[in-house]
């Protein structure tokens, strides 16, 4: 048996094949949307996909597993546990095999045994990994979002993401009683996550890529906890906000995702259709850096960078069902790892693409750039006393709790675009975060939007702290 495991940063989301080269044959667990991987690799193993199968229906990413089966052959298998409203609408369109508690997938010499473990979402599972053919108990268990290392999946996503009402507690209730059935499973179970650290599927979960039981009993929150109720309590509180997108991949990944057969690069476009384009109100999101799109950028767009959290802030800011554009430093690499990024949680409809070069166009057509000033902290301070600005924290409700600056009025970065009537437009409006970078993406929103001036603090709340300025509670 070999086992080798795929991590995606920008989602920190992890996939794992476990093969029996002796069959030929591999499987893969909670794939991503890039399937290209996984058929790469298992030809680098001399082994062919043939199994595909996920833990549970996904929040944070579109799952890759309709198509991987698709793309190769390979029989799909699908949770049928949980309720009427969890189950998979595609599966018997896709050929799915649905499985419960205590079946059996078979990969060669591999056994995969399936274990319900509700709490994080009612149909989820877990997969005992055995090799029998030097073992007869499992080695590791691919967990999903049941147990990570260092906690465990939150239960609290159906009702924040999906809107059901009442399942939050249902859910902490029924993770609770899943980590007592696994309790029974020995110590040197390796454990094997869906997500490290990063992910807004738990909320202190480790860099560390695997573990075992024994250790999370000993280290993990959540097996300290010594009754129903404390676990339900604990469980719940300080849960980060999920992402606007949450709703949209649980739609999707219960539907079933559309099989892109790889990923499309979409049109070079020009100057003139930048301008119109703009004016007919389309999306158009600036994807280089805050240095250069500060300095000199498009009226109208917005800056999301192409940096290691490009894939969250798109997923809470551009929609999904409607058309949108890109402008990219190159009009390669930064194009094809954009249309990949984005559409790892669904967003597909990139309907065209400028490369850096129309900034310079635009203006040499005589149509000016925009500008995007930014303020000190000590400069802010002065700006305050005088009631010459307005101050705008975009933090999320967990850290403006932590501390903010006096007289802040606070949206979070996501719902920034749906709340900007409640932004006062007689002043200039300075935009503030934890340390300037998400601040800046939420400056280019309010200019885009005509909510200026706007100003982004450089070096957000954590500079005011360290010039020793006051903040107060945002409790």
């Amino acid at each position: 048996m070999f086992m080798k495991r795929f991590f995606e940063p920008k989602l920190a989301q992890t996939s794992y094949m476990i093969g029996c080269p002796g069959a030929g044959a591999a499987i893969v667990i909670d794939p991503n949307r890039d399937v290209d991987q996984y058929i790469k690799a298992a030809e680098a193993q001399g082994v062919k996909v043939t199994h595909v199968t996920e833990t549970h229906i996904h929040a944070d990413f579109v799952s890759g597993s309709r198509e991987l089966a698709a793309r190769t052959g390979a029989a799909l298998f699908l949770s049928d546990e949980g309720d009427a409203d969890w189950k998979y609408a595609f599966a018997a369109e896709a050929g799915a095999t649905l499985v419960k508690d205590g079946d059996r997938i078979t990969v060669g010499s591999v056994l995969i045994d399936v274990m319900h473990t509700p709490g994080h979402t009612p149909e989820h599972v877990s997969f005992l990994v055995t090799d029998s053919a030097g073992a007869s108990e499992p080695i590791a268990v691919a967990s999903g979002d049941f147990i990570f290392v260092g906690d465990v999946g939150r239960p609290d996503l159906l009702e924040k993401a999906a809107n059901i009402k009442g399942t939050m507690e249902v859910g902490a209730r029924d993770l609770y009683a899943s980590l007592q059935k696994f309790s029974s499973q020995p110590d040197w179970l390796q454990v094997w996550p869906g997500h490290g650290a990063g992910s807004a599927c738990g909320k202190g979960i480790s860099a560390i890529p695997h573990s075992t039981l024994g250790y999370e009993r000993r280290f993990n929150w959540a097996f300290q906890v010594k009754s129903e109720a404390e676990f339900v309590s604990a469980v719940l509180a300080g849960q980060p906000e999920p992402p606007k997108y949450f709703a949209e991949m649980k739609r999707v990944n219960k539907e079933g995702p559309r099989i892109l057969h790889g990923f499309q690069r979409p049109e070079l476009l020009q100057v003139e259709a930048l301008q119109k384009h703009l004016g007919d109100k389309a999306l158009v999101v600036d994807t280089r850096s805050w240095a250069a799109y500060s300095t000199g950028h498009v009226p109208g767009t917005i800056n999301i960078p192409l940096d290691a959290s490009f894939t969250t802030w798109a997923g809470w800011l551009v929609p999904f069902r409607s058309d949108f554009y890109l402008i990219v430093d190159d009009a390669s690499a930064s194009i094809d790892t954009a249309v990949r990024d984005l559409a790892m949680i669904g967003l597909d409809r990139i309907a065209g693409y400028f490369d850096a070069g129309v900034i310079d166009a635009w203006a040499a057509g005589e149509r000016p750039l925009k500008t995007i000033a930014q303020i000190t902290v000590l400069d802010l301070r002065a700006s305050l006393e005088h009631r010459a600005v307005t101050l705008l924290d975009v933090r999320n409700q967990t850290e403006w709790d932590g501390g903010r600056i006096p007289g802040a009025q606070h949206i979070p970065l996501g719902y920034l675009a749906d709340r900007l009537a409640e932004i006062p437009g007689d002043k200039p409006v300075v935009v503030q975060c934890g340390s300037g970078a998400r601040s800046a993406i939420g400056a280019s929103l309010l200019e885009a939007h005509g909510r200026g001036p706007a100003i982004n603090l450089t070096g957000g709340i954590n500079e005011w702290r360290k010039a020793g300025l006051k903040v107060e509670s945002g409790i």
